[in-house]
């Protein structure tokens, strides 16, 4: 019978149902909370890309204690982001709401392009010659982020090793040239013609430029579409 009993209570023990975990409690309100919940609304409202980090430059006191379980919207934004952001939110929990202005300094950090080797004016854009640099893009606003940037651009001047590349340093390769014979083809319907015209203008893919018939010495206006070639839609 002694023996029993315990392979008894192994059997019982099994047969209970388990005890439920306990559901996580509601967050209690903090600065910490309050810098986080700002820092998602802003990257949302403003589709930032990278990681924003922001500081709460003057703490902000509520009126009364806020419950746990609070929400947080923000009902003023800046009308962009930068380094120094004054934003007026809505608090709220079980009890009510209270409306905070915070002065916010923020930072939006992500990689950006830096000049690795010498380039040359007018070479074709090339990463080779590049490294990235995590870079405050809310101070360095004019820095091409290392998403960008592929053959169709060219650096538009030389620069040194170490530099910030900007989007002031880059330009797209024409695609048509000013003084080229290029060929224009011109729809209408089913129907296109096709016929060598002379560019008077240079410009990029979606540029349009003046061109003229050579045999009739007239002047139009025509679409690029792609290298030496332009479309006239009628």
């Amino acid at each position: 019978m002694r023996r029993l009993l315990p392979l008894l209570a192994l059997a019982l023990a099994a047969a209970a149902p388990l005890a439920a975990a306990p559901a996580d409690a509601p967050a209690a309100f903090s600065a910490d909370g309050l810098t986080a919940a700002c820092t998602r609304d802003l990257a949302a409202h403003f589709n930032l890309e990278g990681n924003l980090q922001l500081e709460i430059i003057r703490p902000w006191t509520p009126d009364r204690p806020i419950a746990a379980g609070w929400t947080m919207d923000i009902i003023e934004y800046p009308t962009i982001p930068a380094s120094t952001m004054l934003v007026r939110c809505e608090v709220k929990d079980a009890a009510g709401s209270q409306v905070a202005t915070l002065i916010l300094h923020a930072a939006l950090w992500r990689d950006g392009w830096a000049v690795h080797l010498p380039v040359e004016g007018g070479s074709t854009f090339d990463v080779s010659r590049l490294e990235t640099r995590r870079c405050d893009f809310l101070r360095e606003r004019d820095v091409l982020p290392a998403t960008e940037g592929d053959d169709s651009y060219m650096f538009a001047r030389a620069l040194p090793v170490g530099r910030l590349l900007t989007w002031r340093d880059i330009s797209r390769h024409p695609l048509v040239k000013k003084g080229d014979l290029i060929e224009v083809t011109a729809a209408e319907g089913l129907l296109h013609i096709t016929m060598k015209v002379l560019a008077l203008q240079s410009g990029v893919k979606g540029d349009t430029i003046t061109v003229r018939n050579t045999e009739s010495n007239k002047d139009f206006s025509a679409l690029i579409t792609d290298r030496n070639h332009v479309q006239v839609q009628f």
